[in-house]
This record gives C-alpha cells, sequence and structure tokens, in this order.
C-alpha cells in the first residue's frame, strides 16, 4: 500500500520515551527482522535493497532500531553495520541475545552464562560498537535460573559494554523477579489490537517508567476485516488499517515504543507516517469497545 498524501513519513511526530531515564528515542522505531531472508534464515534476496531500506530508516527521522543475533542468526546486525556505520549521532540499536536458531523456523532459548558472554561479545563485534545501548535477553531459559543469565549481562553492564539491559516475552512476575538482580528499562512482548493478553505487562511498565516494546504490531486480526471498525476509522481519515493499529499502540500509553518491521520502502514509509495520525478520544473510546 501507499502512503496516503494526508501523511507525512516523520518519526518525530510519535514523540519520545527516554529509556533508563537517559537514553531518549522516538517512540515510532524500526525492527529489523525481516531484513534477512525467507522464513528469517540467511541473507534477503536483495542485500543491497535492504541496505537502502536501512539508510531510509534514519532518513524519515527513526532513531531506535532493533534487531538480535538470531535474526539471520547474524544477518541483521551485520546488515545494519554495513548499511549504517559510522552511525549517525543520536541513533540507538538495540540487540538481543539468547535465542538460538538450530535451524530454518527452529527458536530454542540458551540461557547459559558462558553462551550469553558469547552472544554479547559477538554482538559487539558485528555491530562495530564498544557499547550496546539496549540489550534485552531474548528468551528466558526455562533450563536456567535467570539469575545467572542476567547477573552475566548485569556483569557486562559493569564493564561499560552494556548501557541498558531488557527483555524479551516475560510477565509480570518475570520483570519483578529479573529486577531482583539486574536494573531492567524495557519489556518486549506480542502485543496488538487483535492480542492483548499483556495488557497488565503495559500496565506495569507504565507505572514503572519502563519502556515497553510490541513486537507483530500492526496485527489486528478480526477488527480489521472490511466494514469492521477499524477499516471504517482508516477511510475516515485517509489512512490505512495498520496506521490505525500503530496509531492505536502509540495511543496505548506513553511508554509503547512500537517497532514495526518491513522490507519494503513503501511499506516503511507508510508505517512511519502512522506516526503523525491523530484520532480523537471518542474515535479511540469506539475503536476500544471493540476490544472487550
Amino acid at each position: 500500500m501507499s502512503t496516503p498524501t494526508t501523511l507525512k513519513p516523520d518519526a518525530a511526530a510519535g514523540g519520545t520515551f527516554t529509556l533508563g531515564g537517559d537514553l531518549p528515542v522516538r517512540r515510532l522505531g524500526f525492527g529489523a527482522m525481516r531484513i534477512t531472508g525467507e522464513g528469517i534464515w540467511g541473507d534477503p534476496k536483495d542485500v543491497e535493497g535492504a541496505k537502502r531500506l536501512l539508510r531510509r530508516v534514519v532518513d524519515l527521522g527513526i532513531d531506535f532500531i532493533d534487531t538480535a543475533d538470531s535474526y539471520g542468526p547474524e544477518v541483521s546486525e551485520r546488515l545494519i553495520a554495513e548499511a549504517l556505520y559510522p552511525y549517525p549521532k543520536g541513533l540507538v540499536i538495540a540487540t538481543k541475545g539468547g535465542l538460538t536458531r538450530p535451524g530454518r523456523g527452529e527458536w530454542a532459548p540458551v540461557g547459559r552464562p558462558e553462551y550469553i558472554r558469547q552472544c554479547v561479545e559477538l554482538s559487539l563485534r558485528r555491530l562495530r560498537v564498544d557499547r550496546i545501548d539496549l540489550y534485552q535477553l531474548h528468551r528466558i531459559d526455562p533450563k536456567v535460573p535467570a539469575e545467572e543469565t542476567l547477573g552475566a549481562l548485569k556483569d557486562f553492564q559493569k564493564a561499560g559494554k552494556i548501557r541498558h539491559i531488557g527483555l524479551s516475552e516475560v510477565s509480570v512476575a518475570e520483570i519483578e523477579r529479573a529486577k531482583k538482580t539486574a536494573p531492567i528499562v524495557s519489556v518486549q512482548n506480542l502485543y496488538n489490537l487483535g492480542d492483548r493478553k499483556h495488557d497488565d505487562v503495559v500496565d506495569y511498565c507504565e507505572k514503572h517508567h519502563l519502556g515497553f516494546i510490541p513486537w507483530f504490531p500492526v496485527a489486528a486480526g478480526e477488527l480489521a476485516r472490511p466494514g469492521g471498525p477499524l477499516d471504517a476509522a482508516a477511510k475516515h481519515h485517509g489512512a490505512t488499517v495498520s496506521q490505525i493499529a500503530l496509531a492505536w499502540l502509540l495511543h496505548r500509553s506513553p511508554v509503547v515504543l512500537p517497532i514495526p518491521g518491513t522490507s519494503s520502502i513503501a511499506h516503511l514509509e507508510e508505517n512511519t507516517a502512522a506516526a503523525s495520525l491523530r484520532l480523537d478520544a471518542d474515535e479511540w473510546k469506539a475503536i476500544e469497545k471493540t476490544l472487550r
């Protein structure tokens, strides 16, 4: 879909959030999972196109890029460095470790401290940085006490190689437990208009001023059907259903940092234009009534 002419693709329009009290980022970011090959495996079909996409990300004012060592694996981090290094001032690249790729379509958590230490060192090397601004534990390994895994990350933080630590796919109880070992500044969970099972985590993050990074942010399921509430709102505002879904996330809480991903520059511009979309309180209430 093309970007509606009434909406300008400008990430700054979505406002900012400060991670950990000292790391400001624009709230609409970019998820770099889909710049890899099919099945999030190997190089993309068009490597140079992926690099052009990443450069366009920065051009649009996006200063928060989320990736992981498992995307490719290793491909996403490598392409980010190849496309954007030396990095423009203020660009925050968040990455993740602790989720391995035994094969295409396979994902398995590994939280052993020695493995996590290896993950961090290799991500530093691939991204060509001395310090990772936000390093997220991609999954808690049920076979390893979270304290041991997070302890390794805290050691890197003390050594100056990690600035802030985040979590992914966790409950409120798991966040509370993690905070006893290391300071946590963000949580990345599956969350969108059509899947709100982590509403309690969003509320917790808002209360404690943690960034909440929803992955798979534009899925809306039945809510997006033709003639449905999102479709009607999109037509009224000259927008797309995906833009309404992203705008709702920005509306949901000031701590929410959507990171829509794509391999298309046109789709990137459409997503970024959602930061400029404004619905009034009554319109949001009408949409949210359908969520109950």
